[in-house]
């Protein structure tokens, strides 16, 4: 496996961004270069992308799998274009795909792809997956803050979740039923 830490620039949030990157080192002999099936591993709140190789053995986990894995960093947005801030969502849904492959040989097909995510990771991955549904095999959440029409509750218990909670999702009175909403995505998607 090769492990690498890139810095890029994001075109959408217009600042440099990080991502580490794990990818399968095929022998020499193996010959043309082939598009790996790829894990999207979302960080949580309270960590950054680094974390994943910090405290876990993903890379020993994705070696005998032959998986490439992608861990950005996405900051405290929940994976959110941002009321008052970057346009994360966009920028994970959109521009990283799209980047993540020119750099690196990721496959695109649907059952090559998987998404999963820790904390607000694991809340970003079930809300990629339930709004592109078309995009990946499977999605995990590990202790995933999914409930976040509920955080506005978290205000009584934490002094500053309600500033968070309005720069990222403006009024955070209107997730419910919203497209940050993943009670709503999930009864949308039964409906298919």
């Amino acid at each position: 496996m090769a492990f690498m830490d890139c810095c890029f620039h994001s075109e959408t949030l217009r600042l440099a961004c990080s991502m580490c990157v794990i990818v399968p080192q095929p022998p020499l002999s193996e010959g043309a270069r082939r598009r790996w099936p790829t894990l999207w591993l979302l960080h949580g709140l309270s960590d950054d992308h680094t974390i994943w190789m910090r405290r876990t053995s993903i890379e020993r986990y994705a070696t005998p799998l032959r998986l490439a894995v992608v861990m950005p960093a996405v900051h405290r947005s929940f994976y959110t274009d941002m009321a008052a801030g970057g346009r994360y969502w966009t920028f994970l849904t959109e521009e990283l795909p799209t980047v993540a492959r020119r750099l690196f040989p990721l496959s695109e097909r649907r059952e090559d792809n998987f998404v999963a995510g820790l904390s607000m990771g694991g809340y970003g991955a079930f809300k990629w997956a339930l709004r592109h549904p078309d995009r990946f095999a499977a999605a995990a959440s590990l202790s995933g803050a999914l409930d976040v029409a509920a955080l506005p509750g978290l205000r009584r218990r934490i002094p500053d979740a309600g500033a968070e909670l309005r720069r990222i999702f403006g009024d955070p009175n209107r997730i419910a039923g919203s497209s940050n909403d993943l009670m709503t995505l999930a009864r949308r998607a039964a409906r298919r």
